[in-house]
């Protein structure tokens, strides 16, 4: 009898089984955090209305004025940042370190009134981003998150391969309703990734330039500025990304590898002089600051970050939902002069595209129909993980995982060396896990399979 000519298949089924197997729960969890903070705009002012709406009038108090009213409530705590109302009927909001933990603290623009406060890194909102971005464990669930979403790209890799058509339309472009079972749950599985194969990639590349390592390695390719932007500034060794965390986003994607400028000059405040470490003791005021803002046409939305040091500056940020009003402006704590001013015609090409990417992922871009066209997108990756668990469960012998059999009579095909090769070398953690998991397959798996078909009896 002719031997069937030997095809991938079964290799391609097998690596996406194990990167479904990895990948299933972290996309899950991915798009159940990713709903909750793509419906911020809508759900905080249900939740949080108490504190976030006040009745519009005619009079504000002044920045200066609010920030006595804080300090005095929090005598003990240390002022990060000032956040203005974006319109006449929002409270304005401080973030206040007090007795170790960060609240987010409201007060009425007009009356000076304190509203309440917030525990800015418990609150919903905050959790679903912590979550979403590091596990809320730090370095070690970011890194996980990147693994999980750099296995992803191998997931919608392979599983195109898969689903590519053999001569036929039903269950592959669409599912056959008609179905039950099994059948059912791999055309719903593989219809719904086909369809929303392109959308994820866009979702799991967009979000991962927020990693901690590949992102950052992205960054650090990518995000050019002109050298002579900062050519006349007092630079320090500290980049804005520590302006940003898990749980508050300040300086957009496209700055955080840039240097923080230093304020003051060289005889009296700047790095050389011994209290470049000391506190932060500004003579401008923070109205000043608002009121550069305003000069300068920043979009409302900005937060002012304080210098924590002598030698800090104030930093006017918005991570405007179109990326086009972004602003992040560095300001001299002693005498006002705007140190940077770096907007969206100052980013390169590839930084305005991984920044629209960025808020199309976060659903802004274009306001509800983003929203919904993201949310359409979570359900996709629901439905595709569930069903892919499902179809697993079916399938399994009883007792055994049901790794895919590996054909030994496999031919070496370049094409997927290339692209497995590709995939490692632009996703390091991704590159490194394959090695293991080949090892793994090869030395334990798919060793024990050979030895339990050498000692099952011959028919």
């Amino acid at each position: 009898m002719k031997q069937p000519k030997p095809n991938f298949y079964n290799l391609a089924w097998r690596w996406h089984f194990y990167a479904g197997l990895f990948v299933a729960p972290f996309m899950v969890m991915l798009a159940l955090t990713g709903i909750v903070y793509l419906f911020k705009p809508q759900l905080d002012p249900l939740m949080y209305g108490s504190l976030l709406n006040v009745p519009a009038a005619h009079h504000k108090v002044s920045a200066d004025d609010l920030l006595k009213r804080v300090k005095e409530a929090y005598p003990q705590g240390q002022i990060k940042q000032y956040l203005p109302p974006v319109n006449a009927e929002r409270s304005a909001q401080f973030v206040v370190i007090n007795e170790g933990h960060e609240l987010n603290v409201f007060i009425d623009p007009y009356h000076g009134d304190i509203l309440g406060e917030q525990d800015a890194k418990k609150n919903l909102q905050a959790v679903a981003r912590s979550i979403h971005g590091e596990l809320m464990i730090g370095t070690v669930g970011d890194r996980l998150v990147e693994l999980a979403a750099g296995w992803g790209v191998v997931l919608v890799v392979s599983g195109v391969f898969l689903w590519w058509p053999r001569g036929q339309s039903a269950g592959i472009l669409w599912p056959r309703l008609n179905s039950r079972g099994r059948v059912l749950w791999r055309d719903l599985h593989a219809v719904t990734g086909f369809w929303g194969a392109a959308l994820l990639l866009v979702m799991l590349l967009s979000g991962m330039t927020w990693t901690g390592f590949w992102g950052k390695q992205y960054a650090d390719l990518w995000n050019r500025f002109p050298v002579a932007m900062w050519n006349d500034v007092p630079k320090s060794d500290v980049e804005a990304r520590s302006l940003n965390s898990a749980t508050r986003q300040t300086v957009p994607w496209a700055m955080e590898n840039t240097p923080m400028p230093m304020s003051g000059d060289h005889a009296e405040h700047m790095a050389h002089t011994s209290t470049q470490t000391g506190p932060a003791a500004p003579t401008i005021s923070l109205q000043d600051v608002q009121n550069i803002a305003v000069q300068r046409k920043v979009e409302p939305g900005y937060s002012i970050t304080f210098p924590t040091t002598s030698a800090g500056v104030f930093t006017i940020a918005v991570f405007a939902d179109d990326p086009r009003n972004d602003a992040t402006l560095h300001v001299d704590q002693y005498t006002g002069d705007v140190l940077a001013d770096v907007r969206w015609q100052h980013y390169s090409n590839v930084a305005r595209a991984t920044e629209v990417g960025v808020m199309l992922h976060e659903g802004k871009m274009f306001g509800p129909i983003n929203q919904i066209i993201a949310l359409l997108i979570c359900l996709m990756i629901l439905l595709s993980a569930v069903s892919g668990v499902v179809i697993w469960w079916k399938r399994r012998p009883q007792g055994k995982v049901g790794v895919p059999p590996l054909r030994h009579d496999l031919p070496k095909w370049k094409t997927a060396m290339v692209i497995m090769f590709a995939l490692a070398v632009m996703f390091p953690l991704v590159g490194a896990s394959l090695v293991v998991v080949w090892l793994l397959d090869w030395g334990l798996l798919s060793r024990r399979g050979r030895q339990t078909e050498s000692t099952s009896p011959s028919s």
